[in-house]
Protein backbone atom coordinates (compact mmCIF):
# COMPACT_ATOMS: atom_id res chain seq x y z
CA UNK A 1 0.00 0.00 0.00
CA UNK A 2 1.60 3.72 -0.47
CA UNK A 3 0.52 6.26 2.09
CA UNK A 4 0.94 10.14 0.71
CA UNK A 5 1.85 12.01 4.39
CA UNK A 6 1.74 15.40 4.84
CA UNK A 7 3.99 17.35 7.39
CA UNK A 8 5.28 20.61 7.97
CA UNK A 9 7.48 19.46 10.40
CA UNK A 10 10.06 16.96 8.82
CA UNK A 11 14.21 17.63 8.25
CA UNK A 12 15.71 18.92 5.01
CA UNK A 13 19.35 19.31 4.44
CA UNK A 14 19.60 22.59 6.09
CA UNK A 15 17.76 21.25 9.21
CA UNK A 16 18.50 17.76 9.98
CA UNK A 17 17.16 17.75 13.57
CA UNK A 18 13.45 19.76 12.50
CA UNK A 19 11.25 16.79 13.02
CA UNK A 20 13.77 14.08 13.63
CA UNK A 21 10.51 12.14 15.32
CA UNK A 22 8.25 12.41 11.99
CA UNK A 23 10.63 11.40 9.97
CA UNK A 24 11.99 8.37 12.28
CA UNK A 25 8.14 7.12 12.16
CA UNK A 26 7.82 7.25 8.33
CA UNK A 27 11.04 5.66 7.82
CA UNK A 28 10.19 2.89 9.83
CA UNK A 29 6.78 2.53 8.31
CA UNK A 30 8.47 2.69 5.03
CA UNK A 31 10.95 -0.13 6.15
CA UNK A 32 8.21 -2.43 6.47
CA UNK A 33 7.82 -4.88 3.35
CA UNK A 34 3.80 -3.77 3.04
CA UNK A 35 4.36 -0.03 3.41
CA UNK A 36 5.46 2.69 0.86
CA UNK A 37 5.89 6.22 1.99
CA UNK A 38 6.19 9.29 0.06
CA UNK A 39 6.56 12.10 2.01
CA UNK A 40 5.39 16.03 0.93
CA UNK A 41 7.22 18.68 3.57
CA UNK A 42 5.00 22.24 2.30
CA UNK A 43 7.33 24.77 3.30
CA UNK A 44 5.91 28.55 3.67
CA UNK A 45 7.42 31.79 2.41
CA UNK A 46 6.73 35.47 2.73
CA UNK A 47 5.07 36.00 -0.68
CA UNK A 48 7.85 39.05 -0.96
CA UNK A 49 11.27 38.05 -0.68
CA UNK A 50 12.08 41.82 -0.11
CA UNK A 51 10.03 42.42 3.48
CA UNK A 52 12.15 42.44 6.78
CA UNK A 53 11.84 39.16 8.22
CA UNK A 54 14.28 36.85 10.10
CA UNK A 55 17.07 35.34 8.02
CA UNK A 56 15.95 32.21 8.62
CA UNK A 57 13.26 32.34 5.69
CA UNK A 58 16.37 33.15 3.05
CA UNK A 59 17.80 29.67 4.35
CA UNK A 60 14.54 27.89 3.82
CA UNK A 61 14.49 28.88 -0.10
CA UNK A 62 17.79 27.18 -0.29
CA UNK A 63 15.90 23.43 0.21
CA UNK A 64 16.02 21.65 -2.48
CA UNK A 65 13.15 21.02 -3.84
CA UNK A 66 12.87 17.10 -3.38
CA UNK A 67 15.23 15.08 -1.44
CA UNK A 68 15.82 10.96 -0.69
CA UNK A 69 15.86 10.46 3.04
CA UNK A 70 16.54 6.80 4.51
CA UNK A 71 15.11 5.57 0.77
CA UNK A 72 12.06 7.44 1.43
CA UNK A 73 11.23 10.67 -0.91
CA UNK A 74 10.80 13.90 0.65
CA UNK A 75 9.04 16.95 -1.70
CA UNK A 76 9.40 20.22 -0.35
CA UNK A 77 6.97 22.18 -1.93
CA UNK A 78 6.73 26.21 -1.57
CA UNK A 79 3.28 27.81 -0.45
CA UNK A 80 2.87 31.40 0.63
CA UNK A 81 2.65 32.43 4.32
CA UNK A 82 2.78 35.82 6.12
CA UNK A 83 3.93 34.92 9.39
CA UNK A 84 1.65 35.83 12.51
CA UNK A 85 -0.82 36.52 10.49
CA UNK A 86 -2.15 33.87 7.77
CA UNK A 87 -2.75 31.07 10.12
CA UNK A 88 -6.22 30.89 9.22
CA UNK A 89 -5.54 30.52 5.93
CA UNK A 90 -3.11 28.26 5.73
CA UNK A 91 -4.52 24.46 5.43
CA UNK A 92 -5.85 26.48 1.61
CA UNK A 93 -2.95 27.98 0.73
CA UNK A 94 -1.10 24.15 1.59
CA UNK A 95 -3.21 22.73 -0.23
CA UNK A 96 -3.56 24.84 -3.33
CA UNK A 97 0.57 25.14 -3.89
CA UNK A 98 0.66 21.37 -2.95
CA UNK A 99 -2.51 19.64 -5.44
CA UNK A 100 -0.35 20.09 -8.76
CA UNK A 101 2.75 17.98 -7.68
CA UNK A 102 0.57 15.25 -5.37
CA UNK A 103 -1.97 14.90 -8.23
CA UNK A 104 0.92 14.36 -10.75
CA UNK A 105 2.37 11.44 -8.54
CA UNK A 106 -0.76 10.05 -8.04
CA UNK A 107 -1.58 9.74 -11.97
CA UNK A 108 2.15 7.98 -12.16
CA UNK A 109 1.12 5.72 -9.33
CA UNK A 110 -1.65 5.88 -7.36
CA UNK A 111 -1.39 6.55 -3.78
CA UNK A 112 -3.83 4.25 -1.13
CA UNK A 113 -4.23 7.24 1.41
CA UNK A 114 -3.21 10.39 2.55
CA UNK A 115 -1.98 11.15 6.30
CA UNK A 116 -1.29 14.39 8.10
CA UNK A 117 1.46 14.75 10.78
CA UNK A 118 0.08 17.11 12.92
CA UNK A 119 -3.39 18.35 13.17
CA UNK A 120 -3.03 21.92 12.09
CA UNK A 121 -2.62 23.09 10.11
CA UNK A 122 -1.45 19.93 7.96
CA UNK A 123 -4.99 18.27 9.14
CA UNK A 124 -7.35 20.24 6.81
CA UNK A 125 -5.10 20.77 4.29
CA UNK A 126 -4.95 17.08 4.21
CA UNK A 127 -8.30 16.30 4.09
CA UNK A 128 -8.80 19.00 0.68
CA UNK A 129 -6.01 16.76 -0.89
CA UNK A 130 -7.49 13.63 0.11
CA UNK A 131 -11.07 14.90 -1.22
CA UNK A 132 -9.47 15.79 -4.25
CA UNK A 133 -7.86 12.44 -5.17
CA UNK A 134 -10.77 10.67 -4.05
CA UNK A 135 -8.76 8.97 -1.00
CA UNK A 136 -9.07 7.74 2.80
CA UNK A 137 -7.12 9.70 4.94
CA UNK A 138 -5.66 9.99 8.54
CA UNK A 139 -4.90 12.48 11.25
CA UNK A 140 -2.20 12.48 14.02
CA UNK A 141 -2.14 14.98 17.20
CA UNK A 142 1.29 15.38 18.81
CA UNK A 143 0.47 18.23 21.39
CA UNK A 144 0.35 21.98 20.38
CA UNK A 145 -1.56 21.24 17.36
CA UNK A 146 -4.07 20.64 20.11
CA UNK A 147 -3.29 22.78 22.87
CA UNK A 148 -2.78 25.97 20.61
CA UNK A 149 -4.49 25.41 17.79
CA UNK A 150 -7.58 23.91 19.45
CA UNK A 151 -8.36 27.11 21.59
CA UNK A 152 -8.48 29.27 18.27
CA UNK A 153 -12.32 29.31 16.68
CA UNK A 154 -10.98 29.29 13.49
CA UNK A 155 -8.63 26.82 13.05
CA UNK A 156 -10.65 24.41 15.33
CA UNK A 157 -13.41 24.48 12.99
CA UNK A 158 -11.17 23.23 10.48
CA UNK A 159 -9.75 20.89 12.68
CA UNK A 160 -13.60 19.13 13.59
CA UNK A 161 -14.55 19.24 10.32
CA UNK A 162 -11.08 17.47 9.05
CA UNK A 163 -11.61 15.16 11.89
CA UNK A 164 -15.25 14.36 10.70
CA UNK A 165 -13.97 13.12 7.59
CA UNK A 166 -10.95 11.41 8.13
CA UNK A 167 -10.91 7.71 8.79
CA UNK A 168 -8.93 7.93 12.30
CA UNK A 169 -7.32 10.26 14.30
CA UNK A 170 -4.12 8.95 16.31
CA UNK A 171 -2.90 10.84 19.90
CA UNK A 172 0.62 10.60 21.12
CA UNK A 173 -0.63 9.63 24.34
CA UNK A 174 -4.00 9.00 26.17
CA UNK A 175 -4.00 12.38 28.03
CA UNK A 176 -3.97 14.23 24.48
CA UNK A 177 -6.42 11.87 23.26
CA UNK A 178 -8.81 13.34 26.05
CA UNK A 179 -8.01 17.02 25.36
CA UNK A 180 -9.23 16.34 21.88
CA UNK A 181 -12.29 14.54 22.81
CA UNK A 182 -12.93 17.75 25.20
CA UNK A 183 -12.64 20.05 21.85
CA UNK A 184 -15.11 17.98 20.26
CA UNK A 185 -13.76 15.65 18.18
CA UNK A 186 -14.91 12.35 17.54
CA UNK A 187 -13.61 9.92 20.16
CA UNK A 188 -14.32 6.52 18.64
CA UNK A 189 -12.26 7.75 15.96
CA UNK A 190 -8.89 8.30 17.90
CA UNK A 191 -6.36 5.47 18.81
CA UNK A 192 -3.48 6.13 21.17
CA UNK A 193 -0.47 5.42 19.25
CA UNK A 194 3.19 6.06 20.74
CA UNK A 195 6.31 7.00 20.18
CA UNK A 196 9.46 5.15 18.77
CA UNK A 197 12.78 4.87 19.62
CA UNK A 198 16.19 4.02 18.30
CA UNK A 199 17.78 1.87 20.53
CA UNK A 200 20.71 1.33 18.84
CA UNK A 201 21.33 5.26 20.19
CA UNK A 202 19.38 5.36 23.31
CA UNK A 203 20.78 2.73 25.88
CA UNK A 204 22.16 3.01 28.99
CA UNK A 205 26.08 3.19 28.90
CA UNK A 206 28.65 3.97 31.58
CA UNK A 207 28.23 7.02 33.23
CA UNK A 208 31.82 7.98 33.67
CA UNK A 209 32.62 6.97 30.72
CA UNK A 210 30.49 9.43 29.45
CA UNK A 211 31.26 12.19 31.45
CA UNK A 212 34.70 11.98 30.24
CA UNK A 213 33.33 12.64 26.45
CA UNK A 214 31.21 15.18 27.71
CA UNK A 215 34.45 16.98 29.27
CA UNK A 216 36.77 16.62 26.64
CA UNK A 217 33.84 17.91 24.17
CA UNK A 218 32.44 20.22 25.98
CA UNK A 219 34.22 21.34 29.20
CA UNK A 220 31.46 19.76 31.71
CA UNK A 221 32.90 19.34 35.04
CA UNK A 222 34.21 15.82 35.13
CA UNK A 223 32.67 14.55 38.56
CA UNK A 224 29.48 16.07 40.88
CA UNK A 225 25.96 15.75 39.92
CA UNK A 226 24.66 17.25 36.62
CA UNK A 227 20.90 17.40 35.13
CA UNK A 228 20.70 17.80 31.75
CA UNK A 229 17.86 19.80 29.75
CA UNK A 230 17.21 18.89 26.33
CA UNK A 231 15.01 21.44 24.04
CA UNK A 232 14.82 24.10 21.88
CA UNK A 233 15.67 27.32 23.73
CA UNK A 234 12.08 28.79 23.42
CA UNK A 235 9.18 30.02 26.33
CA UNK A 236 7.24 27.29 26.38
CA UNK A 237 9.86 25.00 27.41
CA UNK A 238 11.21 26.18 30.78
CA UNK A 239 14.51 26.58 31.12
CA UNK A 240 13.87 29.16 33.26
CA UNK A 241 12.46 27.35 35.75
CA UNK A 242 15.63 24.91 35.72
CA UNK A 243 18.21 27.87 36.11
CA UNK A 244 15.92 28.95 39.08
CA UNK A 245 15.65 25.25 41.00
CA UNK A 246 19.52 25.56 40.44
CA UNK A 247 19.40 28.76 42.88
CA UNK A 248 17.76 27.23 45.43
CA UNK A 249 18.98 26.05 48.82
CA UNK A 250 20.50 22.47 48.97
CA UNK A 251 21.41 22.92 44.92
CA UNK A 252 25.02 24.87 45.41
CA UNK A 253 26.64 21.34 43.81
CA UNK A 254 25.24 20.68 40.84
CA UNK A 255 25.66 21.43 37.55
CA UNK A 256 23.05 22.02 34.80
CA UNK A 257 23.83 21.68 31.02
CA UNK A 258 21.26 22.99 28.38
CA UNK A 259 21.24 21.31 24.94
CA UNK A 260 19.51 23.21 22.30
CA UNK A 261 19.21 26.68 20.78
CA UNK A 262 16.95 29.46 20.40
CA UNK A 263 15.64 33.22 20.68
CA UNK A 264 15.63 32.62 24.63
CA UNK A 265 19.32 31.77 25.30
CA UNK A 266 20.93 35.80 25.69
CA UNK A 267 17.79 35.77 28.90
CA UNK A 268 18.63 32.75 29.74
CA UNK A 269 21.94 33.41 29.86
CA UNK A 270 21.25 36.70 31.95
CA UNK A 271 19.38 34.90 34.02
CA UNK A 272 22.16 32.79 35.30
CA UNK A 273 24.04 35.76 36.10
CA UNK A 274 21.27 37.23 38.11
CA UNK A 275 21.02 34.62 40.53
CA UNK A 276 24.68 33.63 40.73
CA UNK A 277 24.87 30.32 38.88
CA UNK A 278 26.38 31.29 35.46
CA UNK A 279 29.43 28.75 36.47
CA UNK A 280 26.98 25.78 37.28
CA UNK A 281 25.13 26.13 33.90
CA UNK A 282 26.66 25.02 30.43
CA UNK A 283 25.18 26.24 27.01
CA UNK A 284 25.77 23.57 24.42
CA UNK A 285 23.96 24.54 21.63
CA UNK A 286 22.60 21.85 19.31
CA UNK A 287 24.28 19.02 20.34
CA UNK A 288 24.57 16.34 16.71
CA UNK A 289 22.33 13.11 17.15
CA UNK A 290 25.47 11.21 18.55
CA UNK A 291 25.66 13.38 21.46
CA UNK A 292 22.41 13.49 22.76
CA UNK A 293 22.70 9.87 24.14
CA UNK A 294 25.76 10.53 25.49
CA UNK A 295 24.57 14.00 27.48
CA UNK A 296 21.42 11.92 28.76
CA UNK A 297 23.69 8.73 30.01
CA UNK A 298 26.48 11.14 31.67
CA UNK A 299 23.66 13.10 33.71
CA UNK A 300 22.32 12.40 37.12
CA UNK A 301 18.47 13.46 35.49
CA UNK A 302 17.04 15.15 32.82
CA UNK A 303 15.22 18.09 33.01
CA UNK A 304 11.95 19.47 31.23
CA UNK A 305 10.04 21.58 33.01
CA UNK A 306 7.66 22.52 29.63
CA UNK A 307 4.60 24.75 29.57
CA UNK A 308 2.44 22.12 27.44
CA UNK A 309 3.77 17.86 26.05
CA UNK A 310 1.81 15.42 23.92
CA UNK A 311 4.20 12.99 25.08
CA UNK A 312 8.21 13.71 24.52
CA UNK A 313 10.24 11.95 22.71
CA UNK A 314 12.98 13.15 24.98
CA UNK A 315 11.18 11.46 27.74
CA UNK A 316 11.66 8.41 26.25
CA UNK A 317 15.16 9.21 24.82
CA UNK A 318 16.32 9.81 28.59
CA UNK A 319 14.76 6.68 30.09
CA UNK A 320 16.08 4.59 27.89
CA UNK A 321 19.69 5.93 28.54
CA UNK A 322 19.36 4.68 32.05
CA UNK A 323 18.49 8.68 33.16
CA UNK A 324 15.24 9.47 35.40
CA UNK A 325 13.08 12.63 34.08
CA UNK A 326 11.48 15.32 36.28
CA UNK A 327 8.81 16.85 34.60
CA UNK A 328 5.78 18.57 35.16
CA UNK A 329 2.36 17.09 35.40
CA UNK A 330 1.26 17.69 31.78
CA UNK A 331 0.37 15.85 28.51
CA UNK A 332 1.51 12.11 28.52
CA UNK A 333 3.47 12.44 31.53
CA UNK A 334 2.17 9.95 33.57
CA UNK A 335 1.93 7.53 31.28
CA UNK A 336 5.39 7.51 30.94
CA UNK A 337 6.41 8.49 34.80
CA UNK A 338 4.63 5.00 35.76
CA UNK A 339 7.36 3.70 38.60
CA UNK A 340 10.42 5.44 41.05
CA UNK A 341 13.05 4.77 38.84
CA UNK A 342 11.77 6.64 35.78
CA UNK A 343 11.96 9.79 37.92
CA UNK A 344 9.36 12.31 39.50
CA UNK A 345 6.36 14.53 38.50
CA UNK A 346 7.23 17.82 39.96
CA UNK A 347 5.01 21.21 39.48
CA UNK A 348 6.63 24.22 37.03
CA UNK A 349 8.05 25.64 40.07
CA UNK A 350 11.54 25.96 41.05
CA UNK A 351 11.61 24.67 44.79
CA UNK A 352 9.17 21.70 43.38
CA UNK A 353 11.61 21.20 40.58
CA UNK A 354 14.68 21.31 43.24
CA UNK A 355 13.21 18.95 45.59
CA UNK A 356 12.39 16.24 42.79
CA UNK A 357 15.89 16.46 41.43
CA UNK A 358 17.36 16.60 45.03
CA UNK A 359 15.54 13.21 45.82
CA UNK A 360 16.60 11.67 42.61
CA UNK A 361 20.41 12.65 43.08
CA UNK A 362 20.43 11.27 46.51
CA UNK A 363 18.95 7.56 45.74
CA UNK A 364 19.80 7.03 42.55
CA UNK A 365 18.09 4.25 40.57
CA UNK A 366 20.06 1.79 38.55
CA UNK A 367 20.62 2.40 34.78
CA UNK A 368 19.46 -0.69 33.93
CA UNK A 369 16.01 -0.02 36.24
CA UNK A 370 15.19 3.08 34.51
CA UNK A 371 15.53 1.30 31.04
CA UNK A 372 13.26 -0.92 31.79
CA UNK A 373 10.63 1.98 31.95
CA UNK A 374 11.33 2.75 28.46
CA UNK A 375 10.89 -1.15 27.43
CA UNK A 376 7.68 -0.62 25.67
CA UNK A 377 8.90 2.22 22.68
CA UNK A 378 10.68 1.05 20.14
CA UNK A 379 10.10 2.42 15.81
CA UNK A 380 9.05 -1.62 15.16
CA UNK A 381 6.50 -1.37 17.58
CA UNK A 382 5.65 1.99 16.48
CA UNK A 383 5.73 1.42 12.81
CA UNK A 384 3.60 -2.30 13.23
CA UNK A 385 0.67 0.05 15.70
CA UNK A 386 0.74 2.85 12.41
CA UNK A 387 0.06 -0.26 9.51
CA UNK A 388 -2.30 -1.97 11.40
CA UNK A 389 -4.44 1.28 11.64
CA UNK A 390 -3.80 2.48 8.21
CA UNK A 391 -4.47 -0.76 6.91
CA UNK A 392 -8.12 -0.32 8.45
CA UNK A 393 -8.76 2.70 7.02
CA UNK A 394 -7.43 1.73 3.52
CA UNK A 395 -9.92 -0.82 3.52
CA UNK A 396 -12.42 1.31 4.98
CA UNK A 397 -13.11 -0.41 8.62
Amino acid sequence: MRLLSLSTLYPASIRPGFGRFVARQMEALAARPDWEVTVINPIGLPPLPGLLLPRSYAQLRTIPPMERRSGVPVYHPRFPLVPALSGRFNPALIARAVLPLVRRLHAEQPFDMVDAQFFYPDGPAAARIARALGLPFAIKARGSDIHVWGKRPAALRQMASAAQGAGALLSVSQALADDMADLGLPEDKITVHYTGLDRGRFHPRPRAAARAILTERFHLPPAGPLVACVGALIGIKGQALAIRALAEPGMEGIALALAGTGPDEAALRALTRQLDVAHRVYFLGGLGHDFIPVLMAGASAVVLPSEREGLANVWIEALACGTPLVIPDIGGAREVVTAPAAGRIAAREPAAIARALAALIAQPSAPEAVAACAARFSWETNAAALAGVYEKVVRGG
